[in-house]
């Protein structure tokens, strides 16, 4: 499967330093299903595809890998917080911890989705900018250019 980050890198970007995970947790599935969903509507389909293939590896690692990352995060992370084994679907708990309750991870990934939407501005800026090495972006299509709504306030773009 290809896809603009590895799993590794996913890990390193999305998650901070004393937040361990087992490497095998993010399978190359998981990363694709989070780049379609939320990459592919901002940068077009056609683009996409040339990052996919190699094209423009600069802009991929300074402007994409780290949304791209956390958009992972945001898709695994309820899974992230329970476990299914033979006795079902549980909540791990232990002596010295226990899972955050639905508020805070709620929070969470509402921060997530702020910091996502944030680098990709950050991106689409970018490529506004750089027009002419980018002509498979079709700023229409991007979905960020419709209508947002930020600090309470709906604009459209």
């Amino acid at each position: 499967m290809n896809t603009l980050i590895t799993p590794v890198e996913a890990l390193r970007l999305a998650f901070r330093e004393g937040e361990t995970l087992p490497p095998g947790i993010i399978a190359e599935a998981d990363i694709a299903a989070a780049e379609h969903r939320y990459l592919v509507p901002v940068l077009g389909q056609e683009l996409y595809d040339e990052l996919l293939g190699g094209a423009h590896g600069e802009f991929r690692e300074a402007y994409l890998a780290a949304p791209a990352a956390l958009c992972v995060r945001l898709l695994l992370q309820p899974r992230l917080d329970i476990l299914t084994g033979a006795c079902g679907t549980t909540a791990p708990r232990s002596s010295w911890s226990e899972p955050a309750d639905g508020e805070a991870l709620r929070r969470l990934c509402r921060a997530l989705r702020t910091e996502i939407r944030t680098l990709l501005r950050r991106a689409t800026d970018y490529l506004d900018a750089h027009r002419a090495e980018f002509p498979e972006y079709d700023p229409q299509k991007n979905i960020l250019k419709r209508c947002s709504t930020d600090g309470g306030f709906v604009q459209t773009l």
